[in-house]
C-alpha cells in the first residue's frame, strides 16, 4: 500500500466536479509560511478551508503570529 497516495474526500470541486483530495498546501500569513494538509482539487487546485478550521485553528495561528 502506498502511504503517499492522495486521500479522497467526500467533497467535490464546484468548478471541476472532481473529488477533492487531501494534500500539502502552503499557507502564508504576515510573512510566515507553513504547510498543512487540506482538501484540494487535483484539476484546478482549488483549496477548501472549512469554517471550523478558519475560525478555530487558523485564528489561533493568526493571533500567535500577530503577537510576535
Amino acid at each position: 500500500m502506498n502511504t503517499n497516495a492522495p486521500v479522497e474526500t467526500e467533497l467535490l470541486c464546484a468548478a471541476c466536479r472532481q473529488p477533492l483530495v487531501l494534500g500539502k498546501v502552503k499557507a502564508s500569513y504576515l510573512g510566515s509560511s507553513f504547510e498543512v494538509d487540506l482538501p484540494r482539487c487535483p484539476g484546478c487546485g482549488f483549496v477548501y478551508v472549512s469554517e471550523a478550521l478558519a475560525q478555530g485553528k487558523m485564528l489561533q495561528v493568526e493571533q500567535a503570529l500577530e503577537d510576535k
